[in-house]
């Protein structure tokens, strides 16, 4: 599209068949809805030469038509009164339905594509006008915008907006400043991305206990209202104030991704840590009140003790992440101590370098991956280090899994065992297409 718009160059999009609907959609949101694109079936991935060739050679997988007539008529047709007029957008939205039976109104929204498909509380303006007793920000004040993804347009959305949310997932108004400032962060909890990636939350300082969050016990599990609560409403704001998440139109994760529910909402078990606190790590004051927001959570590895072998367990377990992204060491309290005071990790910048310096790939293992010649591979070619640097390395070479600020270390559990786990995540410094990950924010500024 932008080859067409702004450089007036010709072109055609290619896309794999089960995107279709999702072109369409982005395609209109842009303001291009005629834009030329032609499409090939999927899989594209790991396809023989000849298999390729029989895509360019046959039919287009939507139109039927033949594939390089598509190609060809759109490279030279000059496009129509219709491709040129663009479009617009009525953004606005009635701020409240008719009246209706409530079984009734539980449909509309389930039907509309307003919920995570689990059952919800009914935002009525006596529910939402409580919500908003928890902030003192007025409720038209904006709190940021949204969307699923680089290519599709951001939503503004007020602090009302939020507020209906909030009431939909079931949360207390003291739980709405930290809803809010997720929210302000402007990083959505519903991506779009094919990898089908969640987000986790962690949050530090006073507002724990204020609000009673877990960071103990089954901190990561469904058994405190707080945690499910904020990370439930913390997506449905994400899908109802970015336009909408649906599979096939605007969501496209393969296999979709559990952790979506409730993004992983937890607190840092601070009080049983040997070390600072994640938010005091990121320039905060200990006594500030913060959320921290990991994007891209696909898989989580876990494992017990800190025993003789761990070292080799834990190359092991960092080796089977995704390089293109970071990881966060969650560790129960019992395992920080035995990094701490047995294995003298006495910081956890310090257990973060020995993952840096310790967990590497052959550069042959780290460049044969889908994800990295994708998003790292082209940043290599234009000389952006240390990507250019690895690319240079022999077959052999062992080159580091992540970038050194792409490590993370979070204390949270029960201590009824010597439990920690590793979360694949997209962090502050990773590719991530401009966006910012990895972010925290401050609760106190929407108190």
């Amino acid at each position: 599209m932008r080859m067409e718009s702004e450089y007036r160059v010709p072109s055609v999009a290619i896309h794999a068949h089960v995107f279709a609907r999702l072109v369409a959609s982005s395609t209109r949101a842009n303001g291009m809805p005629g834009s030329r694109r032609a499409f090939v079936p999927q899989p594209v991935a790991d396809q023989s030469p000849a298999q390729l060739r029989a895509y360019i050679d046959g039919n287009d997988a939507i139109s039927a038509r033949p594939f390089m007539q598509e190609v060809l008529e759109g490279l030279t047709l000059p496009l129509t009164e219709e491709d040129m007029k663009g479009v617009t957008f009525e953004r606005t939205s009635p701020r409240l339905l008719e009246p209706d039976m409530e079984e009734n109104l539980h449909r509309r929204f389930l039907e509309n594509d307003w919920t995570d498909k689990l059952p919800i509380v009914l935002p009525t303006e006596e529910r939402v006008a409580a919500m908003l007793t928890g902030t003192s920000h007025a409720a038209g004040e904006v709190v940021g915008r949204l969307r699923p993804a680089e290519y599709r347009e951001f939503w503004e959305f007020t602090v009302e907006q939020a507020a209906v949310n909030a009431v939909m997932a079931g949360a207390d108004p003291r739980y709405f400043p930290t809803i809010l400032a997720l929210l302000a962060s402007c990083l959505s909890a519903r991506h779009s991305s094919t990898t089908s990636i969640a987000s986790m939350v962690v949050v530090n300082g006073p507002v724990r206990g204020e609000i009673g969050m877990n960071s103990g016990m089954g901190a990561l599990g469904p058994y405190n209202h707080a945690n499910a609560t904020i990370g439930r409403a913390y997506g449905l704001a994400s899908q109802n104030l970015q336009g909408g998440s649906v599979p096939g139109l605007s969501y496209m994760g393969d296999m979709g991704n559990n952790f979506a529910y409730t993004s992983v909402v937890f607190a840092e078990n601070e009080e049983r840590s040997p070390w600072e606190p994640y938010h005091v790590q990121q320039g905060f004051d200990k006594d500030a009140s913060t959320a921290t927001i990991f994007k891209g959570i696909w898989s989580l590895i876990s494992t017990w003790g800190v025993r003789e072998t761990w070292r080799e367990r834990a190359k092991y377990m960092f080796g089977a992440l995704e390089s293109r992204g970071g990881a966060v060491m969650l560790l129960d309290p019992i395992v920080a101590h035995e990094f701490c005071d047995r294995e003298g990790f006495v910081t956890k910048d310090k257990l973060a370098q020995w993952v840096y310096d310790n967990v590497r790939k052959p550069a042959r293992e780290y460049w044969d991956n889908f994800q990295v010649q994708i998003f790292l591979a082209p940043m290599a070619t234009s000389g952006i280090e240390p990507f250019a640097s690895y690319l240079k390395a022999a077959a052999d070479e062992l080159i580091p899994m992540f970038l050194r600020d792409d490590v993370h270390v979070v204390v949270v559990g029960g201590e009824t065992q010597p439990h920690w786990s590793i979360v694949s995540a997209i962090t502050s410094r990773s590719p991530a297409g401009g966006v910012e990950v990895g972010k925290t924010v401050s609760i106190d500024e929407w108190r």
